[in-house]
């Protein structure tokens, strides 16, 4: 007998509920929006004071944020609990940034450290990457970006002499992970968290100053247009930077894992970034991504937006992910064939342990049995639909099935990705 959750369809999306214990919650940080600036000098004083630090180096960030800035300002409409935690999280992007800088002059041979043959993956959510990434990620021969240590890259200085038993900035992350579950209880069903899970390098790059992570926080059409229209490369080398102080911490022989579904249409900076990198592209039925990410997109909106509207949030994702699978198709040749693979989700869900010998095969990384037996007991603790599926419907968002069948088949047919649920 499973003991499995039944499956779900949410039907709150356009008028969401919340527990008393969520209502109060929110209720509590109305008066903390009401002072926030929206403006990035008054962001940048703020992370200053907080850091007690000045040097956010290189510039490449307040063109960028200001941009964020004023369209989730502007546009987003976002309620007070989504004010507050878009404020929140740029001021801790910069904080990370001040405490990168000062790494950096404290230790300059830093820079000396190698991103030796990372195996990248790229593709977009619902792919089956984050079940890719976390399996290959549970190999202890390998580094991986666990999800504490994205938010925090390195610890605030009041804790850097600390004598503690678990470390601050992990049990930050478990406790922001029980909060998620107590605002919105059925988000892990569509994706599950823990404070080591393997994390992709999305907020490293919000550490740089761009990433399409910012859309998610706050959809906005000016930031789309500036971070679709701007070459990402400055802020790619920032985030490998980035990576540099983290493996200084933490130095082994070994590669990194690396994912992130934004690299689907940032092929021309992720490869000259990482341009010894193994990258593999994984795949799925375009229809079947836009109806559970739209979902999941409209299930988190409802502690960040005023007002809900499913046939919004679920149009302009079924363009953005029709623009990135274009972009997908246009320059997959650019990444070098003897060093990517491409991986179909239902072949992956077939015989996963197939697909990750292929990708080791490929990266020439040796698959020891003490990876073997790792990966075995990451799929015993973490079975599929562990707490229960979410069933996705387009008609929630007012999206015709037939018409994304033909506008996304020049994607289906250009990897013979197999079609579902038909």
């Amino acid at each position: 007998m499973s003991l499995r959750p039944a499956d779900l369809r949410i039907d709150d999306l356009a008028s969401p509920g919340f527990s008393p214990d969520a209502r109060e919650i929110m209720h509590a940080v109305a008066p903390m929006a009401k002072a926030i600036a929206w403006r990035l000098d008054a962001a940048l004083e703020q992370a200053a004071a907080e850091a007690g630090l000045e040097d956010f180096g290189e510039d490449i960030y307040s063109e960028s944020l200001t941009v964020f800035l004023d369209g989730a300002h502007r546009e987003a409409e976002l309620s007070p609990m989504g004010e507050v935690t878009v404020w929140g999280q740029v001021v801790q992007f910069l904080k990370n940034r001040l405490l990168i800088e000062e790494e950096y002059k404290r230790r300059p041979e830093i820079a000396d450290q190698v991103i030796d043959r990372p195996i990248i993956i790229a593709g977009l959510p619902r792919t089956g990457t984050t079940h890719l990434h976390n399996l290959i990620s549970s190999d202890p021969g390998l580094h991986y970006l666990p999800w504490w240590e994205s938010l925090e890259p390195l610890p605030p200085h009041s804790e850097v002499d600390g004598d503690f038993e678990v470390d601050p900035r992990l049990q930050r992350a478990a406790d922001g992970i029980a909060m998620r579950d107590r605002l919105m209880p059925h988000f892990k069903r569509m994706h599950d968290m823990w404070p080591e899970h393997a994390h992709e390098e999305i907020h490293l790059l919000a550490i740089a100053g761009s990433t399409m992570f910012f859309e998610a926080l706050a959809p906005s059409e000016r930031w789309r247009e500036y971070y679709c229209g701007t070459d990402q490369t400055p802020w790619y080398a920032y985030m490998h930077r980035v990576l540099q102080v983290i493996q200084s911490l933490r130095p082994s022989p070994a590669r990194w894992v690396l994912k992130s579904p934004q690299h689907l249409e940032q092929f021309v900076p992720l490869e000259r970034t990482f341009p010894d990198a193994t990258f593999v592209v994984t795949h799925r039925d375009p229809v079947s991504i836009t109806a559970s990410f739209a979902t999941m997109s409209a299930y988190s909106a409802r502690l960040s937006l005023t007002n809900v509207d499913p046939a919004k949030i679920g149009g302009y994702w079924a363009r953005r992910i029709e623009d990135m699978l274009r972009t997908c198709v246009e320059d997959r040749e650019l990444l070098p064939s003897a060093h990517s693979l491409d991986v179909l989700f239902h072949e992956f869900m077939a015989d996963d342990r197939a697909t990750v010998e292929a990708i080791y095969a490929l990266a020439d990384q040796t698959l020891s049995a003490e990876a073997r037996v790792a990966m075995a007991a990451f799929m015993e603790d973490h079975p599929r639909g562990k707490h229960g599926r979410v069933l996705y419907d387009l008609a929630d968002f007012g999206i015709e099935h037939s018409e994304r069948r033909q506008a996304l088949a020049f994607y289906v047919d250009r990897f013979g990705v197999a079609i579902e649920g038909e």
